[in-house]
């Protein structure tokens, strides 16, 4: 009996104490969890001080300085362009009665001409003008030939064409006041690319009255020496023309 009176007694006085105990550790936790909430927000708010880096964005590196060699060849081949300018000469306007339609492309090395006659399409590239300088001869009795040693010449090919039929194709030299042809060959379109058509005999071999007639029958389609000459001269503006270009492509390539 004694002993469940003091039992009863030390469950009564320990009840107050437990309670304090768990209210003790609620608020504990409670401020725990208040103060890590509070955190969180001042780190949000003041996110932006935090260093990241993704706010920084990085530069391309400096460009490398151009090597002095290089600023070497820029002043000359400026000097160059500027020598070229001052001395290039515009030439002569095409002359009244040409009859061909020219076309020039600059940064193309070769001119068309193009005209149309009697139902025949004429096409015509011609190529730089050349200094021909042949070897002296010692023989007295050298070739006609050797008179256009030293003598300025225009490679052309001249191409004449029907609608749907064969075409005529002539390798002509222009020298100063005469036309010489060098070769002549028909062609056929339908032919393949890999078939070797029959070229013809050398035109110097042909009989001389038959290569008098085809000089005529050139000269009467605008292959003659008042065309040729207008473009000896032309080629060779041209070609000053295009060595100034080229001379500047030099230029954009050095400085990029």
């Amino acid at each position: 009996m004694v002993i469940n009176t003091i039992l009863r007694r030390s469950a009564s006085s320990l009840t107050p104490l437990a309670a304090r105990l768990l209210s003790g550790q609620r608020s504990y936790g409670g401020a725990l969890l208040t103060a890590v909430n509070h955190t969180r927000k001042i780190i949000s708010n003041d996110s932006l001080l935090i260093p990241s880096a993704s706010r920084y964005s990085f530069s391309a590196a400096p460009a490398l300085k151009r090597p002095s060699s290089d600023e070497s060849l820029l002043r000359v081949i400026e000097s160059e362009i500027q020598c070229s300018e001052e001395s290039f000469e515009e030439g002569e306007d095409i002359p009244e009665g040409f009859p061909f339609k020219l076309d020039d492309t600059l940064g193309q090395q070769t001119v068309s001409l193009t005209r149309e006659y009697q139902g025949e399409t004429i096409h015509v590239e011609v190529e730089p003008s050349s200094l021909t300088t042949g070897q002296e001869d010692e023989d007295d009795d050298a070739d006609d030939n050797s008179e256009k040693d030293n003598q300025s010449s225009l490679p052309m090919v001249v191409r004449v064409s029907k609608t749907g039929g064969l075409s005529l194709e002539f390798g002509v030299t222009a020298y100063p006041d005469e036309i010489v042809i060098d070769s002549l060959s028909v062609k056929d379109p339908e032919m393949a690319e890999d078939q070797l058509p029959y070229e013809g005999p050398r035109f110097d071999e042909l009989d001389e009255n038959l290569q008098k007639a085809f000089h005529k029958y050139l000269e009467i389609r605008g292959i003659k020496p008042s065309a040729t000459n207008f473009l000896h001269e032309y080629m060779v503006n041209k070609e000053h023309r295009e060595y100034t270009n080229w001379l500047k492509n030099l230029k954009k390539f050095v400085e990029a």
